[in-house]
C-alpha cells in the first residue's frame, strides 16, 4: 500500500482519512507468471496498481501471431474504468503482486477524493504519450537500433522476462534477437 501512496503523493497530499479509505478498498493480489489480469473479449472490472513484477499487454494479429504491445513495470496502473470489452490480453510476464480495487470500490474512492480522478487522467495521458514515443520508432528503425533503445528504455527487463516477449515487442523473431544480442 505504501508504494501506491508514495506514487499518488507525487501529485497531491492526502489526509489520513483519505489514505484509510484508499487502503480499505484495496486487496493485495498475487499472480503467477503467465496468469492473466484480463483476457481479450472480457470486461476488466477492477483497477490495479503494480507493486512488484512485470506485465505485458499483447494481442493476436490477423495471422494468429502473438504481438507484445507494451510492458508495465512496478508503479504502473492497470485500468479500464469505462468497462469496455478488452481487445487485448494483460498477462503477468513474471510473478506479480498488485493492489486491486473493484471498479465500484474505486468509484467510491473518487466520490470522496474527486481530485484523484484528474490525477489518474493525467497519469493515463502521460502513459499514452510514452507509449506513442515507443511505438513510432519501432516502425522506422532497424532491429538493432530498436533493441538498443529497448535496453535504454527498459534496462531491467532483459534479465527478468523471456526473450520471446522482447522479440515480439520489437517485431522480430527470437533467432534475430539472439543474433543481435551476440553481435552487441
Amino acid at each position: 500500500m505504501e508504494q501506491l501512496i508514495n506514487f499518488l503523493s507525487q501529485f497531491t497530499d492526502f489526509s489520513e482519512s483519505q489514505l484509510n479509505l484508499i487502503s480499505s478498498k484495496s486487496l493485495l493480489v498475487q499472480l503467477n507468471k503467465d496468469d492473466h489480469f484480463i483476457e481479450s473479449g472480457k470486461v476488466l472490472k477492477q483497477f490495479g496498481f503494480i507493486v512488484e513484477g512485470i506485465f505485458r499487454i499483447y494481442y493476436y494479429n490477423d495471422k494468429g501471431q502473438e504481438i507484445t504491445k507494451i510492458f508495465l513495470e512496478e508503479n504502473h496502473l492497470i485500468s479500464n474504468l469505462k468497462e469496455n470489452v478488452s481487445t487485448e490480453y494483460i498477462q503477468a510476464a513474471t510473478s506479480c503482486e498488485l493492489l486491486v480495487f473493484s471498479n465500484k470500490g474505486w468509484n467510491e474512492i473518487l466520490l470522496e477524493i474527486p481530485q484523484l480522478e484528474h490525477i489518474i487522467q493525467e497519469i493515463n495521458r502521460q502513459a499514452l504519450v510514452e507509449k506513442l514515443k515507443r511505438v513510432s520508432p519501432l516502425i522506422s528503425q532497424d532491429a538493432t537500433t530498436r533493441y538498443l533503445e529497448f535496453l535504454e528504455k527498459y534496462p531491467t527487463l532483459v534479465n527478468r522476462i523471456p526473450l520471446s516477449y522482447i522479440a515480439s515487442y520489437l517485431g522480430i523473431t527470437q533467432q534475430s534477437l539472439s543474433r543481435i544480442r551476440k553481435n552487441i
